[in-house]
């Protein structure tokens, strides 16, 4: 699907209760690049055209949230913020986001407009992004978590790498390679008892451990399935306590077996 129909049709399926949903999107991204590449664009003009085709395909009259979608070294992030900045001005905007930026960025960029969420990936498999939960408490910023789900390994449904569409990113994921992968199909094991325990699958108990790191942190599970939609909504109702979060922690003390990318492609914070 191109970016202008998942637009249209995203557009279309909230407009009978476009003011109870908030929608986001991002720009700075080309998403026409190799999915193991990292494609950058966030010149001014780039993001103010951006900006008015989300508009246009989403059929609103203002993003809730728009999100630089990576951090580009060749345009200032002053420069980046004071555009999102004259969007926010202009009533297309209301509020600004950050994906996958460090804490020297955030702060340059917070001097400048205000940043109200940064999206990161965060889940029971990645925690490299806590080391930034003092700089978001500090400055008032929330939190978006992305790929909640270990870009669906928690969901039981993982298979070994090379068996996936060639342009799978997961082929080439270090956690999907021989060795991790048997411990993280350990791991995922061991949740889904604890998880039987709660009356809850083990993709719900992965959300409830997301939602009890604070009120501030918002997942995104993403899926094609109505019944997975509602069986995520239902990870709100997952209560989970000390002793439990004592075992989840105990299973995967510091996250998933592997790093987060493959070398070439692994992100830097600044």
């Amino acid at each position: 699907m191109r970016d202008t129909d998942a637009g249209s049709a995203a557009g279309c399926a909230v407009k009978d209760f476009r003011d109870e949903v908030v929608l986001a999107t991002k720009f700075g991204y080309d998403m026409t690049a190799d999915p193991l590449g990292i494609a950058v664009d966030s010149r001014p003009e780039t993001i103010r055209q951006v900006a008015d085709n989300s508009l246009r395909y989403l059929g609103t009259d203002h993003i809730d949230v728009f999100y630089q979608h990576r951090v580009d070294p060749e345009v200032p992030i002053e420069e980046v913020a004071g555009t999102v900045k004259e969007l926010i001005e202009a009533g297309k905007v209301k509020y600004s986001g950050l994906s996958e930026a460090g804490p020297q960025t955030i702060r340059r960029a917070h001097a400048v407009q205000p940043v109200s969420v940064l999206q990161t990936e965060y889940s029971l498999f990645e925690r490299d992004v806590e080391q930034l939960f003092p700089v978001l408490d500090e400055l008032g910023i929330g939190f978006v978590a992305y790929s909640p789900l270990g870009r669906g390994f928690i969901t039981g449904t993982a298979k070994p790498a090379g068996q996936y569409d060639r342009t799978d990113v997961r082929n080439f994921d270090p956690r999907w390679q021989p060795g991790n992968f048997e411990k993280n199909l350990d791991a995922v094991e061991r949740l889904k008892d604890l998880a039987a325990t709660k009356g809850c699958t083990v993709s719900q108990l992965a959300l409830a451990w997301l939602l009890a790191r604070g009120e501030h942190i918002v997942p995104i599970p993403g899926t094609r399935s109505p019944e997975r939609i509602e069986e995520n909504a239902g990870a709100a109702d997952v209560s989970l306590s000390e002793a439990d979060l004592a075992v989840i922690q105990d299973i995967l003390p510091t996250g998933g077996f592997g790093s987060r990318y493959v070398e070439q492609v692994m992100p830097t914070w600044d």
